[in-house]
């Protein structure tokens, strides 16, 4: 289940284009409400038939049992007379500027409080006291600057996508060892702008810091991260010393930047890679060490300046190391001529499906 809900967490956050969160959908389709929480599922009734619009529900939105939805109704605040019970609130696409300390005062069952799209710029220090339910926090294409403090403890998804983030401060998520989905990509975040210790007490699974403006891998991610997205940055270089932290990454985003050399022994220190995105970058060649990565099933290396490619560039010598066979290699729009490519290059792949090769066209 844990695999399943992060899963469906991560396709949402690499959609680029704000989508809006349907969130009765969100709830019947993941099974992520509380465990005390029934969902009254007939499909024979009419979408609005489940709505109560009594004196409990807010003024311009719609109720029902432990949901308040308030989407596109050009709210200035968070709207007053919220239920105690509410489980889901959303308050996605209006014109919210900030959030008092009182606006979610005494919701001590919220789930998931969804404010994208708003013009938040300032959140009260104490906005998020006492919600010790809160597991899914929503803060993307808003103007924030900096995190919030005082982040709920509970908390397993935050999203910051596209603000204006610029600085994040030590010790900006501590106590959140439960989270596992960290976004921030879209955010004019540099690496002088990351304070050391920034990331103290996380255990996260996954960290985006997409379309940003990284020069280099930061060092200062928690070790227990899985997922790491770095793509669309001005990375020029990997270096030795990148991944030593990083252990137990599976999944690692660096295309679209301007990384030129990849320092041999660098993928040494993340055995466990399974997939590695270096595609739309300026590599003269094929990143040393893959034949080494006995799990690496996906390798994107298309649209670089690769001219060359020897026959133990992805396999290893011995047919005993490799422990999964590649599903993926793509290496198409580079200027390597692809019939001089020797086949037993391509001895550790599945099939001829997962070689992607091509002429090089300028």
């Amino acid at each position: 289940m844990r695999a399943l809900l992060l899963l469906c967490l991560l396709a949402i956050g690499h959609t680029k284009v704000y989508k809006p969160v349907k969130i009765t959908d969100f709830m019947k389709n993941y099974d992520i409400m509380m465990e005390d929480w029934e969902w009254d599922d007939d499909d024979d009734k009419d979408d609005d038939d489940d709505y109560d619009d009594d004196d409990d529900c807010p003024a311009s939105c719609r109720c029902s049992p432990g949901v308040v939805q308030c989407s596109d109704k050009g709210l200035i605040s968070v709207p007053e007379k919220i239920p105690e019970d509410t489980v889901m609130i959303d308050l996605q696409n209006n014109d919210i500027t900030d959030i008092k300390e009182d606006d979610f005062k005494g919701l001590h069952r919220l789930y998931g409080l969804f404010l994208i799209k708003n013009k938040i710029s300032k959140i009260h220090p104490k906005a998020f006291r006492n919600m010790d339910n809160l597991k899914l926090l929503y803060l993307s294409y808003n103007l924030l600057t900096e995190i919030p403090a005082n982040l709920p403890p509970n908390v397993l998804e935050l999203r910051f996508h596209e603000n204006n983030i610029n600085r994040i401060q030590r010790d900006a998520f501590k106590g959140l060892r439960k989270l596992h989905v960290l976004e921030l990509g879209a955010n004019p975040l540099a690496n002088s702008g990351i304070e050391m210790g920034a990331f103290n007490g996380l255990s996260s699974l996954y960290i985006g810091i997409a379309e940003a403006k990284l020069t280099a891998v930061p060092k200062d991610f928690p070790s227990s991260i899985t997922e790491l997205s770095l793509d669309y940055n001005k990375i020029s270089k990997v270096e030795v010393e990148d991944f030593i932290r990083y252990k137990n990454l599976q999944r690692l985003g660096l295309g679209f930047n301007h990384i030129r050399s990849v320092e041999n022994g660098s993928f040494a220190s993340i055995p466990n890679i399974r997939e590695i995105h270096l595609d739309h970058n300026r590599l003269k060649k094929v990143p040393p060490g893959l034949n080494s990565l006995r799990y690496l099933q996906v390798i994107y290396l298309h649209r670089n300046k690769i001219g060359y490619v020897g026959i133990n560039d992805f396999c290893p010598t011995s047919a005993n190391v490799k422990k999964n066979q590649y599903t993926a290699i793509s290496l198409f729009a580079n200027p390597v001529k692809y019939w001089s490519i020797q086949p037993v290059t391509f001895r550790c792949v599945t099939g001829r499906r997962g070689i992607q090769l091509g002429n090089f066209r300028k």
